[in-house]
């Protein structure tokens, strides 16, 4: 009885202008199909960038024709759908105005019956330019917006549209505008599933689903609704209720409930919950789907020691937050794909991840990317769109708009397992204290504020999402002063510090957040990226027109070289200085994820500013835009470890303090063993410790005295190498140093190779040095390839073993022949 009609044929033209139409990919964006015909440049590319900017003053044309035949005319409801217009849209059909949308974010249902014969049919989409709306907006009322570069044009605020199309300290000024998502015609007959939801009952080794439908009717009958949950291509439960007045609701008890774990606590499975919708006679008219997992996901804030906590915990069971800050992924939307996403999310769980943050100055994700999140054990903490800006709440228009926008998303998300928190927006509570603080601008006024963030956002979380947690904004203080948003009593917080105020790494050893969801260290992509924008060597110099283009935070190369200058000698060529730019940033936030889980019974999660780029930039990403893992990501794996070793250096007790951390759920019993040696090899002291790891906590293990090694060789020469062995596997291992490496006395290191093939595309290495050898990295010439460790500090009288994955498939003769390894020492 449903007939679905996918929309895909379309051609795009400058509205009011003799150019050609050309081909459109749908869903995708102007740009793209630009780019595509050869009409402007890849805006990715040295400098393009500036050269394309005319796109967004332009208005554009989408078209499409279409046939719709007598059999769908003559069902009772003929819809278009459009599940995303970016953004100021005028749909006509048939030459006649069908309706003006102006809002990225929502889900449109526009009847079309009335517009539509037998036949073709042309379907045309006018996209009037955002830019020129915001301008228009900002000359009638400025509202505050901080310009994160250069080239970026105030009154982004006004329009409901991805905020970084403006520009921001991370990626270009790109003002799209397209069908970025699906399109369709959708025909029914007599009735159709209007909304569905799905609640969980949680008891003793017990769930019961709670399955609330809506149907919308068009002719009288009696209506039925069944529902049928299966796992693993099994039916688990299933029942059916007839609709009263288009309503009903089923309860569903789950035999022998497979609980759904955050990544590193257990198991992901996923049940589909499908549900038909039938009239009288046992005809379908309507069906849908969903995937869930069975669990319960809590913010949990009780007072405590330190003042009142913030924690996350699933099943009952509390646990620490590892993870990093998500951008989007592309400015050119057409460019993502499901690959892409999986590729990045899976790199975040594999570094050890278990919380992604959707940060609120992009978009509201596809559909595949919470799906993902759901399979890999992927919580997530969800923004809304509101970043770093006044918003105009004093608008009726724009709060309407908003509210039906949280009700899209908030239905269309709130079933998935991996939904952690709705969170209202980033910053804003920032800019607002700045205001409070006697800054010369005009701000947000609280009362404006509490309109949306702590009234209208949080009204409609409780009434379509009640068993997921609201927070205000990101960062927030919740007791005391709202302004003090560095609380470190309360709420979460965004550590900047280090980064913008040019605090030492070390400082992050000084403050114990209850929870930090941005803090951050910048480092340029590796030689290959930057080749990518950089086109020769004169423009791949760090302080050249194009690199300096493809880096939007205003301190940023400076603030590189500024700390490379405390930690590094000079490097000795460029493509030195851009490799140890990038342990440099792994350095910073290890300082800092180290510290808080050494301390994770008051700190409870470190989400890093952040994983991934949306072009070829110099950014705080740990994953550069074309999914080359930088020297952070790597890194990850180690300080966010299940089970982590780690010291802090005390230069003037001249010991070392070691710690465990665990996140896991239960006890683990290990050996602490650790080593002294000099900087050219020579083993000075060592010792071991047995443990019980307890189950998510951290505990100091032992101190180890460095008073006799630094009195006969000096604190440049020592090296305090730490691992944790759970029976004869290492399972964790670490580095502790009194200098900076600027200051240590490495020496030249030969490497001992010895690479295997085992399949396709992978091989093996085990590794052998004769002399301390930090941070040592591994490349292949002209490919990339996945690392199961690098960027790692090796010690002699150590077989070290290391998995590669390559891009394409190599001989055993031409992968040794490309394989290239470096150490800091090999940069100056």
């Amino acid at each position: 009885m449903k007939t679905v009609l996918d929309l895909c044929n379309w051609t795009v033209r400058e509205s009011g202008a003799d150019s050609p139409a050309v081909k459109a990919t749908v869903p995708g964006c102007v740009h793209h199909d630009l780019q595509e015909a050869g009409l402007i440049p890849d805006p990715y590319l040295g400098e393009n960038e500036l050269q394309v900017q005319w796109v967004g003053e332009r208005d554009w044309i989408y078209e499409t024709t279409i046939v719709v035949d007598q059999a769908m005319l003559q069902q009772d409801r003929l819809l278009l759908v459009c599940e995303g217009l970016d953004t100021l849209a005028r749909i006509s059909i048939n030459g006649r105005t069908l309706a003006e949308t102006d809002n990225m974010f929502r889900q449109y249902s526009f009847e079309v019956k009335d517009f539509i014969h037998c036949g073709a049919n042309t379907i045309a989409i006018h996209f009037s330019s955002a830019r020129a709306y915001t301008r228009e907006k900002e000359a009638l009322r400025h509202l505050d917006t901080p310009k994160c570069c250069p080239h970026e044009d105030y009154g982004r605020p006004y329009i409901r549209k991805e905020q970084c199309n403006f520009g921001w300290d991370w990626g270009p000024v790109l003002v799209t505008c397209g069908i970025w998502r699906a399109i369709r015609l959708e025909s029914y007959a007599i009735a159709r599933i209007d909304s569905w939801q799905i609640q969980q009952k949680h008891e003793p080794d017990a769930v019961t689903l709670l399955v609330a439908i809506e149907a919308e009717s068009w002719k009288t009958g009696p209506l039925s609704a069944s529902v049928q949950v299966i796992l693993d291509g099994h039916a688990v439960t299933e029942s059916r209720a007839l609709l009263v007045a288009g309503k009903g609701e089923l309860t569903l008890p789950i035999p022998n409930p497979q609980l759904w774990w955050p990544a590193g606590r257990g198991r992901q499975p996923l049940y589909s919950v499908e549900i038909a919708l039938s009239d009288e006679q046992g005809n379908v008219l309507d069906h849908a789907s969903r995937r869930i997992g069975l669990r319960t996901l809590e913010l949990i804030r009780e007072k405590d020691a330190w003042g009142e906590s913030f924690t996350f915990s699933c099943n009952g069971q509390s646990f620490f937050s590892k993870g990093a800050n998500w951008i989007p992924t592309d400015q050119i939307k057409t460019r993502i794909t499901d690959e892409r996403l999986r590729d990045l999310l899976q790199s975040a769980v594999d570094g050890n991840m278990n919380m992604i943050r959707v940060w609120g100055g992009g978009y509201y994700e596809y559909d595949s990317f919470y799906d993902l999140c759901d399979e890999l054990g992927l919580c997530i903490w969800q923004d809304f769109m509101f970043a770093c800006s006044s918003y105009p709440t004093d608008d009726p228009h724009f709060m309407d708009n908003v509210a039906q926008e949280a009700v899209d998303q908030i239905k269309r998300l709130r079933h998935h397992a991996c939904l952690a928190l709705w969170c209202g927006n980033n910053e804003l509570e920032m800019w607002i204290a700045r205001k409070n603080q006697n800054h010369n601008w005009p701000l947000m006024p609280w009362p404006e504020y509490e309109k949306l963030f702590d009234r209208l956002l949080p009204d409609l979380v409780q009434k379509h999402d009640p068993a997921t947690a609201y927070w205000p904004c990101s960062p927030h203080s919740p007791l005391g002063n709202r302004d003090n948003h560095d609380n470190q009593e309360c709420g979460d917080v965004h550590s900047w510090a280090v980064w913008h105020g040019r605090q030492p790494f070390e400082w992050y050893r000084t403050i114990f957040p209850r929870f930090c969801s941005e803090f951050g260290f910048q480092s340029f992509p590796e030689p290959r990226t930057v080749a990518s924008y950089a086109q020769s060597k004169d423009e791949a110099n760090i302080t050249s027109a194009v690199m300096e283009h493809h880096q939007r935070s205003q301190i940023g190369n400076v603030a590189i070289m500024q700390y490379m200058a405390m930690w590094f000698p000079m490097p000795a060529d460029s493509e030195s200085l851009l490799w140890l730019s990038q342990i440099q940033q792994g350095l910073a936030i290890k300082y800092a994820v180290e510290h808080w889980r050494q301390n994770m019974e008051r700190c409870r999660g470190a989400l890093y500013w952040q994983l991934n780029d949306c072009w070829p930039v110099a950014s705080w990403a740990s994953i550069d835009y074309y999914h080359r893992w930088k020297a952070l990501q790597y890194m990850s794996k180690r300080f966010f470890a299940p089970l982590m070793i780690s010291g802090v250096e005390d230069p003037q007790k001249q010991e070392v303090r070691v710690y465990y951390s665990s996140d896991l759920a239960v006890s683990c019993p290990c050996t602490c063993r650790w080593r002294i040696t000099s900087t050219d090899g020579q083993l000075l002291d060592s010792g071991s410790d047995e443990l019980v790891a307890k189950p998510d906590r951290a505990e100091a293990v032992t101190s180890i005295n460095c008073q006799k090694a630094i009195a006969t060789h000096g604190m440049r020469r020592l090296l305090i190498w730490l691992e944790l062995w759970q029976a004869e596997q290492l399972i964790s291992h670490n580095l502790v140093t009194f200098v900076k490496p600027k200051h240590m006395q490495l020496q030249e290191v030969k490497y001992e190779v010895t690479s295997t093939k085992q399949e396709a595309n992978r091989f093996t290495l085990q590794v052998k040095v004769d002399k301390p050898a930090l941070w040592v990295w591994f490349g292949l010439d002209a490919m990339d390839a996945r690392w199961s460790d690098n960027f790692a500090c090796l010690c002699p009288g150590r077989n070290y073993h290391f998995d590669v994955r390559t891009q394409q498939d190599l001989t055993l003769e031409s992968f040794e022949s490309r394989l290239r390894v470096k150490s800091i020492r090999d940069c100056y």
